[in-house]
């Protein structure tokens, strides 16, 4: 009994300590993130875009929003997106993520930037723009982005709402992005990843 009780101890101590890196990579990520933002020399931002702009904002880190999704390859057609502006990307539906957050269903479409894919380092890249319960109140109207990596013979995906991103539209009017299908708003709120930028007032 008493090694058992050992075993649990360790396994929670192993536990523990993965939450703790994982929430200090977070972090970084989210620091790196908001240095690119205001390096000029980045050009990200220009000055007139940092008069206004404060920081990032996010929600709490929580790992309820990392979930196990059944990936479901379909292909569509090719279409050309909606944007910001009157760019027009050219885009197909390469799939669907079907997962459950506080045990309600959800489903997204996973999508294939055409121009990307030409890339030999995008090969596997693909895009989950979303809307949910929360955008336009506690995060940015327009939607926010997921990234993922898919591989051949994938069934499961993981999905990270932590990571869960702005477009550079949240920040500066100067930017073209994509709008998200209105197949991908979710009837759910996703308390994860970033907010609304804080701006001066």
């Amino acid at each position: 009994m008493k090694y058992a009780i050992l075993f649990f101890f360790l396994g929670l101590n192993e536990l523990v300590t993965a939450q703790i890196n994982y929430s200090d990579s977070l972090i970084q990520i989210r620091r790196e993130k908001e240095e690119h933002l205001l390096d000029t020399a980045g050009h990200v931002l220009n000055q007139e875009d940092l008069t206004h702009f404060k920081s990032l904002h996010y929600f709490h880190i929580d790992t309820n929003y990392i979930v196990q999704a059944i990936w479901k390859k379909d292909v569509g057609k090719r279409f050309k997106m909606p944007t910001s502006t009157d760019r027009m990307p050219v885009y197909r539906r390469y799939g669907y993520v079907y997962f459950e957050i506080e045990n309600k269903a959800c489903t997204l479409t996973v999508y294939q930037n055409m121009k990307l894919k030409k890339k030999k380092e995008f090969k596997n890249y693909f895009f989950i723009p979303f809307r949910d319960e929360t955008s336009g109140i506690h995060t940015y109207g327009g939607g926010r982005y997921l990234d993922v990596s898919i591989f051949e013979n994938q069934a499961i995906l993981k999905i990270d709402f932590n990571l869960s991103y702005n477009p550079y539209c949240a920040y500066s009017h100067r930017y073209s992005c994509p709008i998200p299908p209105s197949e991908n708003t979710l009837k759910i709120p996703i308390i994860s990843g970033e907010k609304t930028p804080i701006y001066y007032e």
